[in-house]
């Protein structure tokens, strides 16, 4: 096939499957680890002189900004995702309507309900309920949402994992309507799609403390969910056991929908690495995710052709293994900064066996704070590592945040454009 036949969709399977397509795909924009900061979204479309409108934030959590198709295709960009119907707040993205966020004006949807506490800060509300207590806050300034806490005291003898299992439900016909309206819209763009469907995260610490749910029960302050994985295991067990067979049930429901029309799902978000070290051992991530973990890869690889997304940050090279033998085909976001993530060593074990989606520029210090120069020199070298043979979707590690010069982002994208003409 010639590069004028390859489309971006082909492009993606190609990578995917460790064939080396005609250039590396990039992605931005099209999952919740993959994005932009609404606020460079709307930097990148002045740049390219684009038509001045406001952004609007699909993901308020992160406040992330929607790439819509005229930024696509002024980045170039090979790769569009398909989202829940509701945000992490609790209600859908849908009836937009403005907002002034720092200065910008953006758009919000419409149960976006917020209110300003007595220090400044903006609270945001579960479901758009402003009766219930805030779920997430902005500090003065801030440019992203944190959950707040909101753990109910608890009885240690008493604890039922199904509180800790009230999100976790059959799909609803809505739900899968709106699946199948997005798949069928992001299918005619003829880029390579990505699916987040949501409920198959294993204790993914973002989705703890339950921001989309009015009064949420069970174990919800972060901390204590950390003490839980490793003194309270059967009761984890029992949260996962339940989880994975209400997910087995969406995820064959859904592809009853959808079919082959997607290429790769999101699967979790749970981190296991720190900058220099591991949440857990080895041995206790084999022992309690694990088996979840390949339960829904396994049905996956059995009755679809998608492929498994896994993101994790941090040194996690430890646990590479044991995600390829669970069925995981993909790691993001690819931290090559933290300890043991070294970009060559990746490639050179396990660059046959996994994908690499992410690790394209650091984004704690090269891509915010470092020069083009600085910039183009690491994407370019990240590039000449990961690409060769295929598995390298190029994005960066983790989203780009606010306040990341829009220069340095130009420049990034130039550097890899550079990179695949020059194949």
């Amino acid at each position: 096939m010639t590069t004028a036949q390859l489309t971006s969709r082909d492009r993606l399977v190609a990578t995917l499957n460790h064939t080396e397509p005609d250039r590396v795909p990039i992605d931005f924009g099209a999952t919740a680890v993959t994005g932009i900061h609404v606020s460079c979204v709307a930097a990148l479309r002045d740049y390219y002189g684009l038509e001045k409108r406001p952004v609007r934030v699909h993901e308020p959590f992160q406040m992330l900004g929607v790439v819509d198709e005229d930024l696509r295709a002024a980045m170039g960009l090979d790769v569009i995702g398909v989202f829940p119907r509701n945000t992490m707040f609790g209600f859908p993205a849908e009836r937009w309507k403005e907002w002034s966020f720092n200065g910008l004006d953006v758009l919000v949807p419409g149960d976006f309900k917020v209110t300003t506490d007595a220090n400044g800060d903006t609270l945001i509300y579960p479901e758009g309920d402003t009766t219930v207590p805030p779920s997430g806050r902005m500090p003065r300034g801030g440019y992203f949402f944190d959950s707040i806490i909101r753990q109910e005291p608890f009885d240690e003898e008493r604890l039922n994992p199904e509180d800790n299992m009230e999100e976790f439900k059959a799909i609803t016909d809505e739900d899968v309507a709106y699946i199948v309206e997005s798949v069928r819209t992001v299918g005619e763009t003829g880029l390579g799609v990505i699916a987040s469907f949501g409920g198959t995260a294993l204790g993914d610490i973002a989705l703890v403390p339950a921001p989309f749910l009015r009064h949420p029960k069970g174990i919800r302050d972060v901390t204590e969910w950390y003490v839980s994985t490793s003194s309270r295991q059967d009761y984890i067990h029992k949260i996962f056991e339940r989880q994975c067979e209400v997910a087995l049930g969406n995820l064959e429901r859904i592809h009853d929908a959808i079919g082959e029309c997607i290429q790769a799902v999101f699967l979790c978000g749970t981190d296991f690495g720190t900058q220099t070290s591991a949440f857990c051992s080895v041995k206790t991530f084999r022992s309690l995710y694990f088996p979840y973990y390949k339960q829904m890869c396994d049905w996956i690889h059995a009755h679809t052709a998608w492929k498994i997304f896994k993101h994790s940050c941090g040194a996690v090279s430890k646990f590479v293994p044991s995600f390829i033998e669970a069925g995981i085909d993909i790691l993001n976001p690819v931290q090559c900064s933290a300890a043991g993530m070294e970009p060559e060593e990746l490639k050179s074990v396990f660059g046959k066996q996994i994908v690499f989606w992410g690790g394209g520029v650091d984004t704690q210090k090269v891509l915010p704070f470092g020069t083009p120069a600085q910039v183009r020199e690491q994407v370019l070298r990240r590039c000449q590592v990961f690409a060769p043979g295929g598995g390298f979707v190029f994005n960066t590690i983790h989203n780009v945040q606010a306040k990341t010069p829009v220069e340095n982002i130009i420049a990034m994208l130039d550097a890899v454009h550079d990179f695949n003409g020059r194949r």
